[in-house]
C-alpha cells in the first residue's frame, strides 16, 4: 500500500504540470484585458507599462514558467514564513524569512497575491459548503441502506421519488426557493449570508448557525440524493451474492451480515463518488454562494471569470485539479482497506 501510494504522489506531479499547461494556454486564448477597467483618462503610455509590470506584455511560455515559479517556489516559501511567525502550532519557532518581497502572482482585478485571498475565502467555503457535504453524506448513507434493504417498500419508493426530485432541481431554483419560504414569508432564517459575523459566544455562534441552515440545505439536498442512489445500488448488488446467503446459513445474525459483510464491500464504489465530489461541490457552490452571498470561493471564482481575471481564474482552477487529485488517491487507498481482495504492495 505505502508503495503504491508513493508512485501515485510521483506520478502526481507531471499529470499536475500538464493540467496546468493545458489550463493557462486556455485562458490565453479567452478574450480580456486586463487594462480593460482602468479609467480611460489613464494614458497610453501608463497603460502599457502597468501591462509591462503584471507580465502581460511577455510571451506566453515565459508567463507560464513565471506562474510555475510563483506558485510552486515562491507561495511555498510565504507559507512557511507564516506557519514559523504568525501561526498558533508553530509560531514558537524562530522566524525563517524565506521570502524576500519577489513578485507573487498578482490579481488583476485587486492588484494583490492572488493566494491571500483565496486563503481569505477559505472559511467562509469551508462553513457552508464542508458542513453542507458532512450533513449531505450522514443523511444519504442510512437512508440508501435502508431502501436496499427495504426494496420496493414504501419507504424505498418514497425515498426515490424524493431524491429524484432533489437531484433533478438546481440549486438556482431551490435556493430562492427556500428563501421565498424561510425567510420572507416564515422569517425563520436570513435570507443573506453575514460573512463579516465573528462567533465569539453562544447567542453569535445561534446566529452562525441560522445563517447556515438555508445554504446548507441547498447543497446537501444534491449530495443527499446522489449519494444515496449509489449507496442503494451498491447494497442491491452485494445482497444477493453469494458470501451473504453463506454468511447468513452460519447462523450470523442479520444486523452482523448486512452491517459488517454486505456494508464493507458495498462502500467500494460509493468511496469513488464521496471522494471524487469533494473537488466538484466547492464547483457546484458557485451558484448557491452567489444566492445567498456567501463570500467564498464559488462566488471569488465567479467575479473573476466577470472581470476578465486570468490569474485569479487560473490558480482557483489549479487548486480544484490538485484536489482532483488528491482525492482520487485517497479513494484508491481507501479501497485497500475496505477490501481485503484489493491490494497494491
Amino acid at each position: 500500500m505505502l508503495t503504491f501510494a508513493v508512485r501515485r504522489l510521483v506520478l502526481a506531479v507531471p499529470t499536475l504540470l500538464f493540467i496546468s499547461f493545458v489550463i493557462f494556454m486556455l485562458l490565453q486564448l479567452a478574450p480580456g484585458d486586463p487594462m480593460a477597467q482602468v479609467p480611460l483618462t489613464v494614458p497610453p503610455d501608463v497603460k502599457e507599462k502597468m501591462r509591462q509590470a503584471l507580465g502581460v506584455g511577455e510571451p506566453p511560455l515565459v508567463q507560464y514558467w513565471k506562474w510555475l515559479v510563483q506558485v510552486f517556489w515562491l507561495e511555498p516559501k510565504v507559507f512557511i514564513d507564516w506557519l514559523t511567525r504568525d501561526s498558533a502550532l508553530l509560531g514558537w519557532l524562530p522566524d525563517t524569512q524565506l521570502y524576500q518581497g519577489e513578485l507573487r502572482v498578482i490579481s488583476w482585478q485587486t492588484r494583490s497575491p492572488v493566494m491571500d485571498i483565496v486563503i481569505q475565502r477559505i472559511p467562509q467555503t469551508l462553513w457552508v459548503v464542508g458542513m453542507a457535504y458532512v450533513v449531505g453524506i450522514l443523511i444519504a448513507l442510512p437512508i440508501g441502506i435502508y431502501s436496499a434493504y427495504r426494496q420496493y417498500s414504501v419507504f424505498d419508493q418514497s425515498g426515490t421519488f424524493i431524491t429524484m426530485i432533489g437531484f433533478s432541481i438546481p440549486p438556482f431554483f431551490t435556493g430562492p426557493l427556500l428563501i421565498v419560504i424561510f425567510s420572507v414569508q416564515l422569517g425563520w432564517f436570513p435570507s443573506i449570508y453575514d460573512t463579516t459575523h465573528v462567533v465569539n459566544d453562544w447567542e453569535s455562534l445561534k446566529f452562525q448557525l441560522q445563517q447556515m441552515i438555508l445554504p446548507v440545505m441547498v447543497l446537501a439536498l444534491q449530495t443527499t440524493a446522489q449519494i444515496s442512489r449509489y449507496m442503494r445500488a451498491s447494497m442491491l448488488d452485494n445482497l444477493n451474492q453469494d458470501y451473504v446467503r453463506t454468511a447468513r446459513a452460519k447462523g450470523l445474525s442479520e444486523g452482523v451480515v448486512v452491517a459488517v459483510h454486505v456494508l464493507r464491500n458495498s462502500m467500494i464504489p460509493v468511496i469513488t463518488v464521496i471522494a471524487l465530489n469533494v473537488p466538484s461541490i466547492f464547483g457546484g457552490a458557485i451558484i448557491t454562494e452567489n444566492v445567498f452571498k456567501v463570500n467564498g470561493i464559488g462566488q471569488l471564482l465567479i467575479t473573476a471569470l466577470f472581470a476578465n481575471d486570468l490569474p485569479m481564474v487560473m490558480t482557483l482552477t489549479f487548486i480544484f485539479a490538485v484536489l482532483i487529485v488528491i482525492f482520487n488517491l485517497i479513494a484508491d487507498i481507501l479501497y485497500g482497506l475496505l477490501d481485503p481482495r484489493i491490494r497494491y504492495d
